[in-house]
């Protein structure tokens, strides 16, 4: 969605939100004004560190470099293109008067200052007065700027950025420490790299929503946050709709600045109509939600939820009370010419569509938070999401309150999507290297397990994704073996789970920690595959590298087919996640290169990932599930073809 303009009467429209074609870049909480500050920004690399001390942020003849923001120095769409380790970096630019009168700031109201990410500590200025700072790589913030504007002239705008390669109590996910990327590190994302834009809003409104849907009640609780008090008798209302039809709503008074409403929801109780509003892959409805501030300076807030359930029982993942099989994908959220950030906004579109074309219902967004706008993919489109967290690599009280910080930042900003389905603060020990016999990281990742059931007790938890378990909702494990007998012999009964709980997993860990785990709880292949297939054509120009390789298309088919092959027949496990979708720099193991072109036909790489068989007169056609019946499954028109 864009910025929108007032039309020659003054008047404003908006679509639907979740009907955007260009999301904004918070999709679940849209005004009508707002202006994007993205593109052309002066820069400069700071390397001895001495901005402050000379004062840069008054001084405009230092930034000697134009940067394309929002995307990294590192990447070439930056139009800097330097992976080299500079720690210390500024961003410039000017907000001119157009774009304060486009937001429709007036005297009284605030103007807000809003960054998507920066990774990954910063601090920021207006004019020379310093607005604020903020820490963590991946989670939004943002500023209050109305009070240190000046009038009849442009408003100047300077971040200091300072990424210390270094540091490893920086929850950095797979950005490398390296000078070069290597192995599964790839090369760094520093500075400004999601969306900066302002916003204009009265004093009093909405700062935050939060949707939580009651199935079984037919309900759904809104959570809403404010600015700051409001005038008693401060009423807030409340419109749920579905296309043209209303299907919920209340209006009711404010006492404070935070408040929590149920919304009843009468079609939930209706039989097969309320099958009809649930949220799923096959059936991905959204509902639209319009909230109005009836303040002095009345707000209005547009937005939309998705109707569902998640939980876990007796061995299944429940989607909606049903067991539901997890078909997912490791995705890295990582592109060539622009690194963590997207190349354009079009590409987080095309990157779901990709996936559920290849056959995937879901995706786990690995060592990375997620664009907002890819979310809103993933909730408009019908695709899984596992919400993930970018790894520290250390155990520290510096990387566990950083952590802990970017975490809840986390969760602040997502909980309220249908799509994102499971919680994932740790994976495979990342900075808890020796909690299988240091009693102070099981202590902490119990802590982060409670402290994300506290925030959401809606959605299964995963403490430590791959080993080593405490207090998981479901246990995962990663197993990269490329024998199909093996991977046929491990997981084809559930003795094989019962023989890892007791033992060591695959990959030399345990799988649980003792006194954890149940051989009721439900269990994931949550890493597998991983096979490098470097085609020609697909040419990265660096050493490739690999759990396992094959040299030829045929041969990557046949392996893809052996090692599906061989877990089919498990009798237990609650879902898979193959290893990965995009090759990414010298790790090409994807379905796809770095380029997203398949490594094989679409229609090839579904059937395997499916178990279907594509009837050759009707490519792409998916006529034989893997488990008939199982929930999950393609929905009839949802097969692809080259």
């Amino acid at each position: 969605m864009r910025p929108v303009s007032a039309d020659a009467a003054g008047s404003f429209s908006l679509p639907r939100a979740s009907a955007q074609e260009e999301p904004h870049p918070r999709p679940q909480m849209i005004r009508e004004r707002w202006v994007d500050l993205c593109g052309e920004w002066s820069f400069a690399y700071d390397d001895g560190d001495v901005g402050e001390v000379e004062r840069w942020y008054q001084s405009g003849g230092v930034f000697d470099r134009r940067i394309v923001v929002p995307f990294p120095p590192e990447s070439p769409a930056s139009g800097i293109a330097d992976t080299d380790a500079h720690e210390v970096m500024w961003y410039r630019r000017e907000i001119l008067q157009h774009h304060i009168e486009q937001v429709g700031h007036a005297t009284g109201d605030r103007l807000l200052l809003h960054f998507g990410a920066v990774d990954y500590r910063c601090s920021v200025w207006l004019n020379g007065d310093l607005v604020g700072r903020h820490e963590g790589g991946h989670t939004p913030f943002t500023f209050k700027i109305q009070n240190l504007l000046r009038a009849g002239v442009s408003q100047v705008l300077v971040v200091r950025v300072e990424d210390r390669t270094a540091d490893v109590a920086q929850p950095r996910g797979k950005q490398d420490w390296l000078p070069h990327a290597h192995k599964v590190w790839y090369d760094r994302t520093s500075g400004i790299w999601q969306p900066v834009w302002l916003e204009a809003t009265p004093v009093v409104a909405v700062e935050q929503v939060h949707w939580t849907a009651d199935v079984p009640g037919a309900t759904v609780s809104l959570e809403l946050r404010l600015s700051r008090p409001p005038e008693p008798g401060t009423l807030c209302e409340v419109q749920l709709s579905h296309g043209d039809v209303v299907v919920g709503g209340a209006t009711f008074p404010l006492d404070g600045q935070r408040a929590r409403q149920v919304i009843s929801v009468p079609a939930l109780t209706n039989g097969q109509g309320a099958e009809e509003l649930l949220w799923s892959p096959e059936s991905p409805t959204l509902i639209d939600a319009t909230v109005v501030l009836h303040a002095a300076g009345r707000d209005q807030v547009w937005s939309y939820l998705g109707i569902r359930s998640t939980s876990v029982g007796s061995g299944h993942f429940l989607l909606n009370d049903r067991p539901y099989f997890v078909r997912s994908v490791l995705s890295q959220g990582y592109w060539p010419t622009s690194h963590l950030a997207a190349p354009t906004p079009r590409a987080l579109r095309e990157e779901v569509e990709l996936i559920l074309a290849l056959g995937f219902n879901a995706a786990r967004i690995h060592q990375k938070v997620e664009d907002p706008r890819f979310i809103f993919w993933a909730d408009r489109l019908g695709l899984l999401l596992w919400g993930e967290a970018p790894a520290a690599l250390e155990f520290s009280p510096t990387a566990m309150c950083r952590t802990t910080r970017e975490w809840l930042e986390t969760l602040d900003r997502d909980r309220s999507h249908p799509s994102i389905v499971t919680w994932v603060p740790l994976n495979e020990s990342w900075g808890v290297q020796h909690i299988s016999h240091d009693p102070a990281q099981v202590s902490f990742v119990r802590a982060l397990v409670g402290l994300t059931k506290a925030i959401d007790p809606t959605r299964p938890v995963i403490s430590n994704d791959g080993w080593e378990h405490v207090e998981s909702d479901i246990l995962t494990i990663h197993d990269y073996a490329d024998d199909p007998a093996v991977l046929g012999t491990r997981y084809a009964t559930r003795d094989g789970l019962t023989r890892m709980l007791q033992g060591v997993g695959p990959e030399g860990r345990k799988i649980v920690l003792a006194g954890e785990g149940s051989s009721a709880t439900p269990a994931m292949l949550t890493e597998f595959g991983g096979v490098s297939f470097a085609a020609p054509t697909l040419d990265t120009g660096r050493p490739t590298w690999g759990y396992s390789t094959v040299s030829s298309s045929q041969d990557f088919e046949n392996r893809l087919e052996e090692i599906h092959g061989a877990l089919r027949s498990s009798t237990w496990l609650a879902g898979t996640c193959y290893t990965q979708l995009t090759d990414t720099l010298q790790e090409t193991n994807g379905l796809v290169g770095a380029d997203r072109r398949p490594k094989l036909g679409i229609a090839a790489i579904r059937a395997v990932i499916t178990g279907t068989r594509v009837d050759a007169t009707t490519p792409g056609d998916v006529t034989t599930a893997w488990r008939s019946g199982t929930p999950g499954d393609p929905a009839p028109g949802r097969a692809s073809s080259e």
